[in-house]
């Protein structure tokens, strides 16, 4: 009985703060570079442009909390410095990317014409592919945390966020220590308002 009472007070508390929160869907694409942490001795790594492409659902006004899916495709080269033998080599890695964001809003609100937004969160990136190398040879699954600004025009948005990742990306550091993606993100989309009222 004391079970049922519980479940029933946690059911309303959430339709509670479902009925006065705003959710909002976002389809979007974007950019991103991304390069690593650790720089072998014989060249350097230089991020190149990559794309995503995904959607994620803003829930809440003035602090909303913001789950996401999105396909990523990276590119990173690696340049070598005069070395004999050695050939410049892409890393063209591709994958599912799902932040879990909080923001808060600075400026601005949902009737606003423009309203600014900064937000945080952490984020899972799960391999899917990476050309021309071994993908036994690399993470599947890494973890990240990023930081943010949004801002919103109407019913469209930009953002951009720097992601340090958690995870080294190799598995085996003892051949060769790449270190850590870090990762720039920019994207712009379509708010779609489905729970204002």
């Amino acid at each position: 009985m004391r079970k049922k009472i519980v479940l029933a007070a946690m059911g309303s508390l959430f339709l509670g703060f479902y009925s006065q929160a705003q959710v909002v869907i976002k389809p979007a694409i974007g950019i991103n570079a991304t390069d690593f942490s650790k720089d072998p001795g014989s060249g350097e790594f230089k991020g190149r442009i990559g794309y995503q492409v995904g959607a994620s659902v803003a829930i809440g006004k003035k602090v909303y909390f913001e789950p996401g899916i999105y396909y990523v495709k990276k590119t990173t080269e690696y340049v070598t410095e005069n070395t004999p033998g050695l050939e410049d080599q892409d890393f063209n890695i591709s994958g599912i990317r799902i932040p879990l964001t909080v923001g808060f809003n600075l400026l601005g609100n949902a009737g606003s014409p423009v309203s600014l937004r900064g937000f945080g969160g952490v984020s899972a990136f799960f391999l899917a592919d990476i050309k021309d190398l071994d993908k036994d040879d690399f993470n599947t699954a890494s973890w990240g945390t990023y930081l943010g600004l949004g801002v919103d025009f109407s019913i469209l948005f930009v953002e951009a966020s720097y992601e340090w990742s958690l995870t080294n990306v190799q598995k085996n550091i003892e051949t060769i220590d790449i270190g850590k993606s870090r990762s720039l993100f920019a994207h712009a989309g379509v708010r779609i308002p489905i729970g204002t009222k």
